[in-house]
């Protein structure tokens, strides 16, 4: 059980605290509500580009890692979709500075043109090398607006195109900045060996006089039922030919998102998965091959990839592959597969939970999502599900009409 104090300062700001006697670190960790869903299809990136300006100076400290470092602590941030998150991991002397770096670039950016354009160079230079100059990078660029018609899933959390960023203006940087990063779209997590009133003197002490703001209405387009096959093949210079499956799955807050996601461990997680044994051990189809989900906060994807083995064409294991998955859903999982499916992801979330740093960002996370007790509810909630629950949603999700199926065809094997 992780326990935590939970409180809100007037401004808007949501604060947990979670105590933990054991460690001389700190860890303070912002999360804002705000991810490339919330960007505009017109401007996309801007969450992303926002992840790097945030590190480029505020208003009264112009270089946000120095301080930081002096105080023997280390920082780093990272976007999604949905969220973006900024962690600090210092001393727990030192916990002022945390709070004052963070606080301070809250409150306000520097907004300098050099800031912009060197983050702006940063991106550029992270699009090109990471999804245009890598084998198999531009994958999530081509699956997402297959997999999404209308949702802004449809784009990268890089970005739609490079132009995006290019012609981003000071004015559009300034509108995003006073959107979304102020108190009311916030979370902000403190761990580490304090008592709660030092934690809430110190959190009101530098965070307190930042103005508070309406919290951002969030009304996205609704991605339409899929009620067909989608399929697209690409032509690159990659090693080997690639699939990806992507099928529709339940958001985050739906019951049925733990099912889909114990249906994706025992489908493609590890050696002892249906799919490693059958498509690539055993009929040899693949040299690798996985099953994982995306972990959307809206509906989101459950997707098996991998690539094939020399020689073997798409068509082979296509109808292998659905065979399989035709399988998962008519015949129930024994109890013995189910327990190991059970005991794995039990070890799993007890060892991500290990870390103070864990702890403080899953925290948040699922505050974010309605209540951070959810951290301890979870374990239940994985316990609870069934083979019947297993065979009902793989029966829904493993369906021909809710797949996405990208190829990437190699043309060293054409």
């Amino acid at each position: 059980m992780i326990q935590f104090e939970r409180f809100q300062l007037e401004n808007g700001l949501k604060v947990l605290f979670h105590k933990d006697i054991t460690t001389p670190m700190a860890v303070v960790n912002t999360l804002y509500d705000v991810g490339a869903r919330d960007e505009s299809e017109e401007k996309t990136g801007f969450a992303h580009l926002f992840e790097h300006l945030m590190f480029g100076g505020s208003i009264h400290i112009p270089d946000f890692d120095m301080p930081l470092q002096r105080a023997g602590g280390e920082s780093n941030a990272f976007t999604s979709n949905d969220v973006t998150n900024y962690y600090d991991v210092l001393p727990a002397q030192n916990i002022e500075t945390a709070l004052w770096l963070e606080s301070d670039r809250m409150l306000s950016l520097a907004f300098t043109d050099k800031s912009l354009e060197v983050q702006r160079n940063v991106v550029i230079e992270e699009f090109k090398q990471r999804y245009l100059n890598q084998p198999y990078g531009d994958v999530w660029l081509k699956l997402r607006p297959l997999a999404y018609t209308e949702h802004p899933y449809k784009w990268a959390t890089i970005g739609k195109e490079i132009k995006h960023i290019e012609e981003a203006t000071m004015e559009d940087v300034k509108a995003f900045f006073h959107q979304h990063y102020h108190p009311a779209n916030a979370i902000l997590c403190v761990a580490g060996n304090f008592e709660v009133e030092e934690v809430k003197d110190l959190v009101n002490k530098w965070y307190g006089e930042i103005p508070g703001k309406v919290k951002p209405a969030r009304i996205l387009p609704v991605e339409p039922p899929q009620n067909e096959f989608r399929e697209l093949t690409i032509e690159r210079d990659v090693p080997a030919n690639a699939f990806y499956y992507a099928f529709k799955m339940s958001e985050r807050r739906d019951p049925e998102y733990y099912v889909a996601d114990v249906i994706s461990d025992a489908l493609g997680r590890e050696r002892s998965s249906r799919l490693y044994i059958k498509i690539k051990k055993e009929l040899q189809l693949a040299s690798e091959i996985s099953a994982y989900i995306t972990g959307s906060f809206d509906q989101g994807l459950l997707v098996i990839s991998g690539k094939l083995n020399p020689g073997v064409t798409f068509e082979q294991l296509d109808e292998a592959l659905w065979s399989e998955l035709s399988n998962m859903a008519d015949d129930k999982l024994s109890d013995e597969e189910l327990n190991r499916l059970m005991n794995k992801i039990h070890t799993s979330r007890e060892f991500q939970d290990q870390g103070l740093l864990n702890r403080a960002m899953h925290l948040a996370h699922f505050e974010l999502l309605g209540d951070a007790n959810g951290i301890n509810e979870e374990a239940l909630i994985y316990k609870k599900i069934t083979s019947d629950h297993i065979a009902s949603v793989a029966k829904k999700v493993l369906t021909k009409t809710n797949c996405s199926l990208l190829k990437v065809k190699s043309l060293k094997n054409a």
